[in-house]
């Protein structure tokens, strides 16, 4: 095993018995065997617990080097050849369990590096770590246990909730607001001014862009997503919404809650999305529309009209 092999291992070790007992699976084969982390069947290592959920992934099955397999409960008796298993009905509800076993969060010990700048009136709460390079201005409040990664960027009177984390490289425009444990990757804009212009005999004038942007708890925001504030009003976010990568949320937008959008969304301004909602990736939502609770979008698809709650819309 090279050292970057071992280094990619977990320092947290379960046998296979104490895994199953995490997640409510049946053992078969070394109850005893000594796991160091999870891996893609086709990846997995002798110290890893294979994952295998789709019927398309058997075909890795004679080459695996896992130690064990996590298999659903329909696949197990296509690998009945496998010495030690782990059967669940849906392997893919176990596996958030297992990586928070296998994977806990690093620890990060409190504290402000030396290089990070503060504007005036800025109230941190307690346990707050803040990366080299950051800065935070005027009037913000930064509730208990926030974590500022480095070079992040947080404008006057922006309130960031407890317990949330702000990758490297993330701006947050003045007046944003954040609620608990929302969680920005590197790179996210929140708070920008969104695309307001008007022509007229003088040329293309700006819109000044004076409302705020709210995002509820709970919420993810993928790396180099952008959601920007209110024309006037406000841009929202629902709690326990999620979304990917390079995903674009224009001014005025309304995000219901526990909402899922794939990677390359696009939604237009003043657009209301209702709880629940999912789109597939490089879909592409027009302004001023609704969109029903529980809407599913598949990939690539325009909307161009109010669509109906509870649906599937394609193409």
């Amino acid at each position: 095993m090279t050292g970057f092999e071992e280094r990619r291992l977990s320092k947290v070790r379960l046998t296979v018995a104490e895994a199953a007992t995490l997640i409510g699976g049946a053992v078969e084969g070394d109850a005893d065997l000594e796991l160091r982390g999870i891996a893609p069947v086709h990846q997995a290592g002798p110290f890893e617990l294979g994952f295998l959920a789709q019927r398309r992934y058997l075909k890795y099955l004679p080459d695996t080097q896992a130690g064990a397999l996590l298999v659903s409960s329909d696949l197990a008796e296509e690998t009945g050849g496998f010495s030690t298993r782990v059967v669940v009905d849906e392997p893919h509800v176990a596996l958030p369990t297992l990586l928070a076993a296998f994977y806990p969060p690093r620890e990060t010990e409190a504290g402000i590096h030396p290089t990070a700048v503060f504007g005036k009136g800025v109230v941190v709460g307690e346990g707050v770590t803040v990366g080299p390079y950051a800065v935070v201005e005027e009037e913000t409040i930064l509730g208990d246990r926030v974590r500022i990664g480095p070079h992040v960027v947080i404008g006057a009177q922006c309130e960031v909730g407890k317990d949330s984390v702000l990758h490297p490289h993330v701006v947050l425009y003045p007046k944003t607001r954040l609620g608990q444990r929302v969680i920005l990757h590197s790179g996210a804009r929140v708070g920008a001014d969104g695309f307001g212009y008007v022509p007229s005999d003088k040329g293309i004038e700006k819109v000044p862009q004076v409302g705020a942007c709210d995002i509820g708890d709970d919420v993810e925001i993928g790396a180099n997503s952008c959601v920007d504030r209110g024309s006037i009003g406000r841009t929202t976010i629902g709690r326990h919404t999620k979304i990917d990568n390079l995903v674009q949320i224009a001014h005025n937008v309304q995000v219901g809650q526990g909402v899922l959008m794939a990677a390359m969304t696009g939604v237009a301004g003043s657009t209301e999305i209702g709880d629940g909602v999912m789109t597939g990736g490089q879909s592409g939502i027009s302004g001023h529309l609704e969109v029903g609770a529980g809407v599913k979008l598949a990939a690539q698809t325009g909307v161009i009209r109010d669509l109906e709650p509870g649906k599937t819309y394609f193409g």
